[in-house]
Formats: structure tokens, C-alpha cells, sequence
């Protein structure tokens, strides 16, 4: 079944096209990435298996049209690999927020749809973008079937005391205002992955996963079952991002609100769009370029990346706490994958576990590799996360379900 997989980021599209035989058997014939989104200068991604990568830097305003350059790449006459967009059987879409709507992937029609919709007010960098890129598949090729994996499903078995907020129960009763998580999908597949990889048993296991990219959460499983993440009722909630700011005094809001003359929908778009690594720097929201500034000195990118390792040690810290020890830990995502130096000082708070860190293994780049001693009592590796393979695992069992 040849399954296209999109997955709508709050500043990039990431997409594969793959003929899917089987859960684990499985031909990936091209994929690609459209990055920084909004900014004056994007990136395009595009790669056929077996050929080198297509890169070209051009302005890239909206998803709508990120999705117009997946779509005509796939189809292009010298280098695409579909000879038409009817050559697709199955779309696959990530989407951040399914509420309490969704425990498990769906097959879209237009109640799904306006689930989703109704959603966005949960997650307004992601779901908007996400609804984007269905409908722009819809009218390309409204016969095929299209199938949505929800981030918050994974997140779905933690208990009421770890989801419901302290104020009055009526606001849960009547806007479902609880934590959901994001990032399930990842969360999912690098625990399985990781364990597997490092010798644990998920079944009997307590590991810390951390998505560390332009979003970014940590999550605690226990026995293969998540207890706590960090993100909450929006992907706003937890640790500093590229444009979120994460956790702040909740009367910090009405009190700029009123310094500010601002309006919900203001304030709303300053917390997720002109915070983060953006709004504390004043230059940037990319992670890489961050880096790039803290290297020559810039005190504010400095103070990013501090804040940023900062908020990940709380986080593993609070949820060791939570499972009463932990046996792996695991790093992904693009800063978590790519940035040894963020590894390094994390996990150089965490020697009291009896963490021994291997500084070699991490500093050469490795992925989907122990950077962890063989005699450390704490394993902690770095997971290349794939969540557009369990997309397009979900998508083939749903289609091939309406088949059967």
C-alpha cells in the first residue's frame, strides 16, 4: 500500500512516501522536510531513496504552501517518484490535539474533522496547520482515504490526579479543561524502540522519554503505560520551546493583559508564537542558529540554552521522583538527537543515580546508541524517533480494515 505520511509541525511539514507490506516490512521511497516555516528564508528538503537530497532555500510563508511543494516534488517530472497523486492509496496525518475524543487513530470524514476543529483552541500552532494540510489532500485527491494518529492518545492512561487541574471541577465537566499531553506518538515509538535497543523490559520498566525539538516535552512510563507528561491542556504547558514559553505564574496573564491593553487572542499568540527562545532572545526561535549566537557570545542565547537544559533536568528530576527510580532515559527529537552538549550537562545532574556517562559515544554523533556506561546503573540513549512509521502502520490497518 503506498501511504503518504504527513506530519504538520508548528514550523515544519515532515513527510515520507512509503509502500507498506507490513508493520515491519516496508519500502520508503522518498521523503523530506520543510523547515523554518514563517521565516524570511525556508528550507526544502526532498529525497528519493538510493538518491542524493534536493535542498533549496526559499520563502515559505504558510503550511498551505509547504504542502503545495510536498505534493509537486512527489509528482515532479525529473525527480519525482509518483507518476501522478492517484498513485497514493493512503494519506497518513499527525495530528497534536484529538481532546477527549480520540484514544487511537481515526479514519477522517467531517465529524472528525470538526473534532479536530474543535480542538484547535488546544493546540492553535499545530491543529490549524494539520486541518491545512487534510483539506489540501482532500481536494487534490478526494477519493482517497485519509487517516489522523493523535499525539494525546498515548497519553490517554494517565490517572485522573496527574491530569485534572485544582480548579473548580464544573470547568472539566463543561470545556474538558484537563492535561492531555503532545508528542504521544514519539513518546510511544522511542520507548518501544529504546527498550528494545538497550536490553529493558517495557513490560517491567521505568523510562523518562525526552522530545526535545522546536516543542518540546518529557514524559514518564512505567511498565509501557504513561503516568505523567509535561505538556497539559495545550502544548503551551511545560518547558521552553522555540515561540512557548511554558510553565509561567498563571497571573502573569491578566496582569500583562492589563499593562498591555491586550485581548485574548493576544495574549494567547504572545505566549505561543513571540516566546520561548524567540521572545527571550529577541532573534530567533531555531535552536541551531541559537547555538550559533551562544558560541559568539551573544549573553541572551546563552541564557536559552541554559534555561532550556535547566528545564529538562527539572523535569527528569520530578519524574524520577514520580516512578521512584528510573532505568533508561532516552533523547530525541531534533535538538535531543543532534545536540550532544545539552545531553552531556543533563545527564551530568543525574550521577547520584548512578549515572555513568559515556562523553566518547556522545560527542561522535551516533543515533539509536547507548551513551551510557555497560556498568551504569541508569541507561540513557539517543532514539532517531519515527513517528510517520507509526502513522503509516495505524493508516494500513484502518484502510485495509475497510477493505476487509
Amino acid at each position: 500500500m503506498i501511504i503518504l505520511v504527513i506530519n504538520c509541525g508548528s514550523s515544519s511539514i515532515k513527510y515520507q512516501l512509503l509502500d507498506m507490506k507490513g508493520d515491519d516490512v516496508y519500502d520508503l521511497i522518498a521523503k523530506g522536510i520543510v523547515e523554518k516555516i514563517g521565516l524570511e528564508s525556508g528550507i526544502f528538503q526532498y529525497a528519493r531513496t538510493g538518491y542524493d537530497k534536493i535542498v533549496r532555500e526559499l520563502p515559505v510563508p504558510d503550511h498551505k504552501v509547504g504542502m503545495e511543494l510536498v505534493l509537486n516534488a512527489l509528482t515532479d517530472k525529473e525527480t519525482g517518484v509518483l507518476d501522478s497523486m492517484e498513485d497514493i492509496e493512503a494519506v497518513g496525518h499527525r495530528i497534536v490535539h484529538g481532546g477527549e475524543y480520540f484514544h487511537g487513530s481515526a479514519l477522517v470524514d467531517e465529524d472528525v474533522l470538526k473534532k479536530i476543529e474543535i480542538c484547535c483552541d488546544f493546540a492553535p500552532l499545530h491543529n490549524p496547520a494539520h486541518l491545512l494540510g487534510i483539506r489540501a489532500v482532500q481536494h487534490v485527491l478526494p477519493e482517497v482515504p485519509q487517516v489522523v494518529t493523535f499525539d494525546t492518545a498515548f497519553h490517554q492512561t494517565m490517572a485522573p490526579h496527574a491530569y485534572m487541574y485544582a480548579l473548580p471541577y464544573e470547568y472539566y465537566e463543561k470545556y474538558r479543561i484537563r492535561r492531555y499531553g503532545a508528542h504521544g506518538t514519539s513518546h510511544q515509538f522511542v520507548s518501544q524502540k529504546g527498550a528494545k535497543l538497550c536490553g529493558v523490559d517495557l513490560e517491567n520498566s521505568k523510562i523518562i522519554t525526552c522530545h526535545i525539538g522546536n516543542g518540546s516535552s518529557i514524559t514518564a512510563i512505567v511498565n509501557g503505560k504513561v503516568i505523567d507528561t509535561s505538556m497539559g491542556f495545550t502544548p503551551l504547558e511545560g518547558m521552553i520551546m522555540g515561540t512557548r514559553c511554558g510553565n509561567i505564574d498563571a497571573n502573569i496573564v491578566p496582569y500583562i493583559m492589563k499593562k498591555e491593553n491586550l485581548t485574548p487572542d493576544q495574549m494567547t499568540e504572545l505566549m505561543n508564537k513571540k516566546s520561548g527562545f524567540l521572545g527571550l532572545s529577541g532573534k530567533t526561535f531555531d535552536a541551531r542558529d541559537m547555538n550559533v549566537l551562544a558560541n559568539e557570545g551573544d549573553p541572551k542565547a546563552k541564557l536559552v540554552l541554559k534555561k532550556l537544559t535547566f528545564d529538562i533536568i527539572k523535569n527528569i528530576g520530578m519524574f524520577v521522583a514520580e516512578m521512584n527510580g528510573v532505568d533508561l532515559i532516552l533523547f530525541t527529537g531534533g535538538i535531543g538527537e543532534n545536540n550532544s552538549r545539552l545531553r552531556r550537562r543533563v545527564c551530568e545532574n543525574f550521577t547520584h543515580l548512578g549515572l555513568r556517562f559515556d562523553y566518547d559515544t556522545n560527542a561522535s554523533g551516533q543515533k539509536d546508541v547507548l551513551i551510557s556506561m555497560p556498568d551504569s546503573k541508569v541507561k540513557v540513549a539517543v532514539i532517531c524517533t519515527d513517528e510517520e512509521l507509526v502513522i503509516a502502520r495505524d493508516t494500513m490497518h484502518i484502510v485495509n480494515s475497510l477493505e476487509d
